[in-house]
């Protein structure tokens, strides 16, 4: 298929002030570490049904145990303040629609404007514009900036080959499924062959970054952070882009098992523990674990948020910061909706289907402040200390619980009498394996004397 240009030249960035629509009620993956790559996302299909029960409110405990529901969020609502005094970071409804930019803002992206002049401009200096407040401002100043963030050159980038080229690679077709399902990531409105262009040209960076390292593994999940970079830097910029986050940031999650980043997820709850004891306890008897952060891990939030404007505003916090910083993000959040979860039932199905949904009306400049706390507070050497103590003490109740299985057993067995046979017949017997050995041959015996003197002596008896 040849690939149709967009508008403006056929570059995607045209898009790139806009507002992207998240898709709903796709699932993601549990986390299995013994499991392969392939087998843990043939499980999705299944998962899927089930998540709309729990977005209905009908799943049961067993089933929320094993399952990673995505995230349906409803329509978000715009909450403009008079006086055109709106922050960028509260929730917009999604749409195209661009907002004046308060003073804070056009200060800023004045001073991003002439530090783009800046030959000078340092990569720390470009760190604390994608950091502080307000972010990058506007999609404009991100096609430029996000690639100096990472170190990409805009000028030296390779062609993207053609898609007729890598249809053959074993994750072709679930690539295209998955970009299939990404239709609500696009701008809506736009004509059916625009919109086929940029689902080619998203397959094609996907496939470009595996074929590429071929050491790391797709998941269900990648296509959301790629098609941000696509939509904000263009596919030639955002292929540079994709393979350098895939080999930091998001190499833990393309592994050959999820187990990398199921460790990860347990950073969670050490940081909620050391802000908040109480609602790390309450977190622990509900047994609700960490598979609700699963798709914010994998996506950058992309997957979960409604708000596109919340999304690139994420995006910029993470380009600048260290990889770990999603997690940090995820414990903020989750100390930040204590109040909520406190007043949910303390069961795994309640807490999961509430901590799985995101609000619409999440303050993200103020969580990003506190999980930059968070990250000073408790580096992740100290979190990582944590996260062993808590697998060894797993690890000894896990070994505590099977011993007590063991010696239940033993008792079962060598209780005297106990329910069987020979324990009712010979109640003060214990019963041991040789006792049970010498009880059956005795009875053997004892049935072979009872069936040879019917059958021989009794007869004898009667002529007599």
């Amino acid at each position: 298929m040849e690939k149709v240009e967009l508008l403006n030249g056929g570059s995607s960035s045209s898009y790139c002030n806009s507002s992207v629509a998240e898709e709903q009620s796709k699932s993601l993956t549990s986390i299995e570490a013994d499991r392969s790559f392939e087998e843990y996302c043939d499980e999705n299909n299944r998962l899927m049904e089930v998540n709309d029960d729990c977005d209905a409110g009908e799943v049961r405990d067993d089933e929320v145990g094993s399952l990673l529901e995505p995230q349906a969020v409803g329509k978000n609502i715009a909450f403009v303040q008079p006086n055109n005094h709106r922050r960028s970071d509260e929730p917009t409804e999604l749409s195209f629609e661009k907002f004046p930019e308060n003073h804070e803002e056009k200060l800023k992206r004045i001073k991003i404007e002439n530090a783009l002049d800046d030959s000078s401009t340092t990569q720390d200096e470009w760190r604390k514009f994608a950091k502080s407040e307000y972010g990058l401002i506007n999609d404009d100043l991100r096609r430029k900036v996000w690639p100096l963030l990472i170190g990409v050159d805009p000028k030296l980038v390779d062609p993207a080959p053609s898609l007729e080229e890598l249809n053959s690679h074993p994750e072709y077709n679930q690539v295209v499924l998955d970009v299939n399902r990404s239709l609500k990531r696009f701008p809506p409105g736009i004509p059916y062959e625009q919109r086929v262009a940029l689902q080619d040209q998203l397959t094609v960076l996907i496939l470009r970054v595996i074929i590429k390292y071929p050491h790391l593994k797709y998941y269900q999940g990648y296509h959301d952070v790629a098609i941000t970079f696509l939509l904000v830097v263009g596919e030639e910029v955002a292929f540079h882009v994709m393979e350098i986050l895939s080999t930091n940031h998001l190499v833990e999650c393309m592994q050959e098992t999820m187990e990398p980043t199921q460790r990860r997820l347990m950073f969670i709850y050490p940081l909620v523990r050391r802000e908040n004891a109480a609602l790390c306890d309450y977190l622990e008897r509900s047994t609700v674990g960490t598979l609700f952060a699963l798709p914010w891990y994998l996506t950058w939030f992309g997957h979960s948020l409604n708000s596109y404007r919340s999304v690139v505003r994420l995006y910029d916090y993470f380009l600048a910061s260290d990889f770990l910083l999603p997690i940090y993000v995820t414990s903020a959040i989750v100390l930040y909706r204590q109040n909520e979860i406190f007043q949910e039932d303390c069961d795994m199905a309640s807490l999961h289907c509430l901590l799985s949904q995101l609000p619409e009306d999440l303050p993200f400049e103020y969580l990003l402040k506190n999980a930059e706390e968070l990250y000073r507070k408790y580096p992740p050497k100290l979190v990582e200390k944590d996260v062993e103590n808590m697998i060894a003490k797993e690890k000894q109740q896990r070994l505590k619980e099977e011993r007590d299985r063991e010696r239940r057993k033993a008792r079962s067995v060598a209780k005297p009498g106990g329910n069987s046979f020979i324990g009712r017949l010979f109640p003060h017997l214990p019963v041991t394996r040789r006792s049970v050995f010498v009880t059956t041959a005795f009875s053997i015996l004892v049935g072979f004397c009872a069936y040879y003197y019917r059958a021989h002596l009794m007869p004898l008896s009667a002529i007599r």
